[in-house]
């Protein structure tokens, strides 16, 4: 499984970073995990065809996670000629609020007649989904979006990938995080428990609880970027855009 970053900021662009995209290429399929406003621009810089995405998977619903899917559903159908079938696999809600996004950026562009398959998939937290070679699995953390905002978990060729999404601290990340491969943490702030987000302080404090062999910290305040020598110097990977992960 390799990863590769592709947007690790927070939804103000935060130190010029891009939105929260991960590009993941694991058994023969290429996916993302979320897909934020910026990403579809952030693909073609790095020289990666959005074409190659067999699916994407949605931590939660809020534009710097989810807001590209309408950018890049127009790009397939209008500039790219996509034939691949493409799947999003999001939290319930997720079909009818990129209908509203399409609508509202693209008006007339919701109910169009897609030149590829096109599948939405509204999972259920606590439940295994499986699309080809992954086995996709989310748990409810606590970040109000509109729909529930999750942790994802992703198994695929031996390898567990999973992700915190955005949240303040709650008892299922551990759920999320437990025997992950690589853990990617929200790390919003250094320290005093902001509102919906995760900090620094409280990850510290967590971390042997979360039983992640490594963890890659993402998301990051200004005041959190200004840390990150000292999140390495403990033991963190920090998520940069461009950085690739095996």
């Amino acid at each position: 499984m390799r990863l590769t970053v592709i947007g690790c900021g927070d939804a103000f662009g935060s130190g010029g970073c891009a939105n929260t995209c991960f590009w993941i290429e694991a058994e023969g399929l290429t996916f993302a995990l979320d897909f934020g406003a910026t990403s579809l621009v952030e693909l073609k810089r790095r020289g990666l065809d959005p074409r190659r995405l067999d699916a994407i998977v949605l931590s939660h619903l809020h534009g710097d996670h989810y807001g590209g899917l309408p950018f890049l559903m127009l790009d397939a159908q209008f500039d790219c000629d996509r034939r691949r079938p493409l799947t999003v696999v999001g939290p319930v809600g997720t079909a009818e609020r990129l209908r509203a996004a399409q609508e509202a950026f693209f008006p007339g562009t919701a109910g169009m007649d897609w030149h590829f398959p096109f599948t939405v998939v509204d999972l259920p937290c606590d439940t295994l989904h499986q699309h080809g070679p992954l086995a996709i699995e989310t748990h409810e953390v606590f970040h109000p979006s509109g729909a529930p905002a999750t942790g994802v978990r992703i198994r695929a060729g031996g390898r567990l990938l999973a992700f915190s999404g955005d949240s303040s601290w709650v008892d299922n990340l551990r759920r999320v995080a437990k025997g992950a491969d690589l853990y990617i943490a929200e790390c919003f702030k250094p320290a005093g428990a902001p509102v919906y987000h995760m900090d620094f302080e409280t990850l510290q404090r967590e971390r042997a609880s979360l039983g992640a062999r490594r963890i890659m910290l993402t998301h990051m305040s200004p005041a959190m970027l200004d840390r990150t020598d000292e999140a390495r110097a403990a033991g963190y990977l920090v998520a940069h855009d461009g950085l690739v992960v095996d």
